[in-house]
């Protein structure tokens, strides 16, 4: 019985190095892979042989005798790509792992970020060099996207994280946590202890919508409800409000999606993952019974990818429907198999009365071909314009969330392009924007490096193309000497933040936040705020430096 891919696939290519028939594609080496949605398992070839269940780093691979309910569908998608992608299975060119050659020395490298791109980066340099490395990161704790953007519910996707655990812990990487770069430290003290840096800082601030009323009470940015419901430290307890019935959704991405799935999920079911305490509790007293995800184009052109878009249709107890719209039936009358408007196919598709207040019971609305134009409303919002063919719609919505997509921050000292929120380069090296030449010791990798495209699993491969910049430019004597030590950077990070906190606290705040699940039934409790986090951290490291050795 062959394997087929669910819909958790993280498409790091885990899988794709140890299938022994090569089997599942795109592989990293095939045009798809770097826009594919997931990956996919020939059934035709596959020798069920499991090695590619065990590889996964999110659980996302199962026996197609065993997909049951929602995830039965994926055993067809996992042959359907086959017949529209048809593959011989033929082996690539081989790829040796790099190396560094013993003239090039012992290098020293600095990553700043402890997200999937980064983790990804130290793992390749741990692995294929000699290298000491440097994670540093402005939060108390580490994992950038996968503790702070990946919601809740996506119990399988967080596991990524695991596979990351035993990285912590490698003698040659040190961790220097509450620090940030730009504020605490600079650059140009980065690489006068460093031969390369190498940042990973991801794309935290979130996109402006451009239309007048955005910034009103009643208007959130996803960025900031994501927070919220996942304990990100910057972002307070009260910053949501759920009373008011209906929320509308500008934005029909992955991150909208999650935001609707959050909404009108029973907060019990949520209740075994680590969300938030605050989150939890409100989503318990919580308003809302209808979500409108506004998209400014038509479902062909929407920007969540089919998985995701399956597993909001599978909530429990909620409706989900199709607003009415000529352009909608027609794109839905058109679609081809396997499209993404042809999702919608088994949904209603209805007229709706934004007059009257939402129905009893809990709805999703999916409205297309709607760009906004403002949020009305003297105080605050209380409604969303959209244009309506010739003419605009108001809906009335007193709570707003604004999910357009994300953007990254300039970088102190280094280069970057407003246009695009990214930081130039080439393959990974920082350059000059005016003459293209690099910057030596300096590159980028993840969102920062190519925007915010892309699942975890695709930092995989960016970090890779990175690496092998760094690992050329050391092979070719093009790094920088540094002029300190690592042990004169420690004493001058303890200098300039007292606070900050490295390996031992980090793995003290991870055991107590599992013992604090595990006293709830629940993955983890996470510390809400850094103070907390430092506490925790801190007291931690007291409490093992005062107890007796056993003898």
């Amino acid at each position: 019985m062959p394997f087929a891919i669910t819909q958790t696939c993280c498409n790091d290519a885990s899988c794709v190095s140890v299938c022994p028939v090569n089997c599942i594609h795109p592989t990293p080496d095939e045009p798809g892979f770097g826009s594919t949605e997931m990956l996919y398992i020939d059934p035709r070839t596959c020798i069920d042989c499991g090695a590619c269940a065990d590889a996964c780093p999110a659980d996302a691979i199962f026996p197609v005798d065993r997909l049951a309910g929602p995830d039965a569908v994926y055993a067809t998608l996992n042959e359907q790509y086959y017949e529209d992608n048809p593959s011989d299975n033929a082996w690539g060119e081989p790829h040796f792992p790099r190396s560094l050659p013993p003239e090039a020395g012992a290098l020293r490298i600095a990553i700043v970020g402890t997200g999937p791109a980064a983790s990804y980066t130290a793992q390749s340099l741990l692995r294929l060099t000699g290298a000491e490395v440097t994670m540093i990161d402005r939060m108390p704790v580490p994992g950038g996207l996968i503790r702070f953007g990946v919601a809740p519910d996506h119990v399988s996707t967080k596991k990524v994280g695991d596979s990351f655990a035993a990285l912590y812990q490698h003698p040659r990487l040190r961790l220097h946590m509450n620090l940030e770069v730009g504020r605490d430290v600079t650059h140009a003290e980065l690489a006068a202890h460093h031969h390369a840096v190498i940042y990973a800082v991801g794309a935290a601030n979130d996109r402006a919508l451009g239309v007048p009323g955005e910034d009103k009470p009643g208007s959130t940015s996803a960025t900031e409800f994501v927070g919220w419901y996942n304990s990100h430290p910057e972002v307070p307890a009260d910053a949501v409000d759920l009373s008011a019935s209906r929320v509308v959704i500008i934005g029909q991405g992955n991150v909208a999606l999650d935001v609707a799935r959050i909404l009108v999920s029973d907060p019990e079911d949520l209740a075994g993952t680590d969300i938030a305490d605050h989150a939890l509790s409100a989503l318990r007293r919580s308003a809302v019974r209808e979500v409108v995800l506004i998209g400014r184009r038509g479902p062909e052109q929407a920007a969540y990818t089919q998985p995701e878009f399956r597993a909001l249709c599978e909530i429990p107890g909620v409706r989900v429907l199709v607003e009415e719209h000529p352009a909608v039936r027609q794109a839905i009358t058109a679609a081809a198999p396997g499209s993404k408007a042809a999702l919608l196919a088994d949904l209603p598709v209805e007229p709706v009365d934004w007059s009257v207040p939402p129905p009893q019971g809990r709805r999703i609305v999916l409205r297309y071909f709607s760009p906004p134009v403002e949020l009305g409303g003297e105080d605050r919002v209380e409604s969303v314009v959209v244009r309506d063919g010739d003419g605009t719609r108001e809906i009335p919505a007193r709570s707003v969330i604004r999910a357009v997509g994300y953007r990254s921050a300039p970088i102190a000292d280094l280069p970057f392009d407003a246009a695009t929120a990214t930081v130039p380069h080439d393959r990974g090296r920082v350059v000059d924007p005016e003459t293209r030449q690099p910057l030596a010791g300096t590159y980028v990798v993840g969102w920062i490096k190519r925007g915010p495209t892309g699942g975890i699993g695709a930092n995989r491969t960016c970090a890779a193309e990175t690496v092998d910049s760094v690992l050329d430019d050391g092979a070719a004597r093009l790094l920088p000497t540094p002029t300190g030590t690592l042990r004169e950077f420690a004493r001058l990070v303890r200098r300039r933040k007292p606070e900050v906190l490295g390996r031992r606290e980090m793995l003290v705040i991870d055991q107590a936040e599992r013992r604090r699940g595990l006293e709830s039934g629940r993955p983890r409790v996470k510390f809400p705020t850094v103070p907390e986090l430092l506490k925790a951290g801190r007291r931690g490291v007291i409490r093992l430096a005062l107890t007796p050795r056993r003898h």
